[in-house]
């Protein structure tokens, strides 16, 4: 881990704020203003069917092309904050998603509404990497667990914050479906600017970026040689399609075939991400006291996979109720960190970034499929419950990539390689 940089110090010794804790506020932010965004959409998308005349395929599409531009940018952005600097790719990026978070709500055709939100998408995509790597060199070592459960606990934060906007906007208040996107701007342009004053890059100087990954060339062809990365970026993308399901459709679901209207479908929504928090936490604490991640990820994944599918099976609003926090617990934000972990345990040292860079894009493909399969199997067979029964089959393939992890060959575990 590399230490705090030396901009923190003064502040610690004189009684400020140290300086890993202004990052792990501001990217704890981060993550609440990307989910907000996102999910402002998933309350509205009755009122956004309606006004453009759209089957539930094309409603899907809108948010698997928002996907398309956040993943593919992932990789690059990494990339270009490795040369350019971490800081002038991230800030630029987040208020830039804000402004074109606003502009979305303005568009008056179907064709410019998409178009600006994928613009929304590319400018989130320059956040992941960036952020990831800033906040790796600020938090101490004794506090990396502590202070990454806190960032990435932004997204339930988030999630919530987003069904919470455009339910009461739209259905509580009477608003225009438009109003939410020019309200979740302001406060996410304004976190961009938080971050500008907060993040103290250094620079690295011509001796570290030449002795950086001991001078050896990265090849991605690396990456697919190992059966455990392989089978971690099976499993995350069929947890990610799942998830993205999950809160994507789930507002509509509510709506459309459970009769639950207004400020009631973004309290009931919430429960995904709410219950993920402390299962997403008591998890990642198994996972490392007992030194292994599969046996942990074999609990989660087959219960997820009842959960998900309960959620549409049973017409109990109790099961509906059960099954929703069930899914949080053991679902995507919970599976990722322990994912993390095996990524971790296996990736080449010399290629650390590229290797999360990797899973995270991998991932997020599943995030620009899901949306739109599941409004494409909707038209279809006429039912939503046939996506969630499809994101259960992903899952089940997910489960099986797990039972291929050979925790006895792990290169970055000591004592554990053969």
């Amino acid at each position: 881990m590399a230490k705090v940089l030396d901009h923190n110090e003064p502040a610690a010794k004189s009684g400020g704020i140290p300086y890993w804790i202004k990052i792990v506020t501001v990217f704890f932010l981060g993550w609440v203003a990307l989910y907000a965004t996102r999910t402002i959409l998933n309350p509205i998308m009755g009122d956004i069917q309606n006004a453009f005349g759209l089957s539930n395929s094309q409603l899907g599409l809108i948010m698997s092309i928002f996907f398309l531009g956040y993943a593919g940018l992932n990789i690059p952005s990494g990339i270009l904050g490795d040369k350019i600097g971490k800081k002038k790719v991230l800030v630029p990026g987040v208020i830039l998603f804000g402004i074109f978070a606003a502009v979305t709500g303005l568009m008056p055709s179907f064709f410019l509404f998409m178009s600006t939100w994928l613009l929304v998408g590319i400018f989130q995509g320059f956040f992941y990497g960036p952020s990831y790597g800033l906040s790796s060199e600020a938090i101490p070592p004794k506090h990396i667990t502590v202070g990454s459960a806190i960032i990435n606990s932004g997204m339930a934060f988030g999630t919530s914050l987003g069904y919470y906007i455009s339910s009461y906007a739209v259905h509580e208040y009477n608003m225009s479906w438009r109003s939410p996107f020019f309200i979740i701007a302001v406060p996410v342009v304004l976190i961009g600017f938080a971050m500008w004053w907060v993040i103290k890059e250094k620079p690295k100087s011509k001796e570290q970026k030449a002795t950086e990954n001991n001078g050896e060339k990265l090849k991605l062809s690396v990456l697919f040689k190992n059966k455990n990365l392989i089978a971690a970026y099976i499993t995350i993308f069929s947890a990610i399609y799942a998830f993205f399901v999950v809160i994507s459709w789930i507002p509509y679901y509510l709506e459309h075939e459970r009769g639950i209207t207004g400020g009631n479908v973004a309290f009931v929504s919430s429960l995904v991400p709410w219950a993920a928090i402390p299962g997403s936490i008591f998890f990642s604490w198994v996972a490392d006291r007992m030194g292994k991640r599969k046996p942990v990820l074999l609990v989660m994944l087959p219960l997820s996979i009842i959960a998900l599918v309960s959620i549409v099976f049973f017409d109990s609003m109790t099961v509906l109720y059960v099954a929703l926090i069930g899914y949080g617990i053991f679902g995507k934000i919970s599976t990722n960190p322990v994912l993390v972990a095996v990524i971790a345990d296996n990736a080449p040292k010399n290629a650390y970034s590229t290797s999360f860079g990797v899973y995270n894009f991998i991932g997020m493909c599943g995030s620009i499929l899901a949306p739109y399969i599941t409004g494409f199997l909707t038209d279809v067979t006429g039912s939503l419950n046939t996506g969630f029964y499809f994101a259960g089959a992903l899952l089940v393939i997910g489960t099986i990539a797990v039972m291929f992890i050979d925790e006895n060959n792990r290169p970055n575990v000591e004592g554990a390689a053969k």
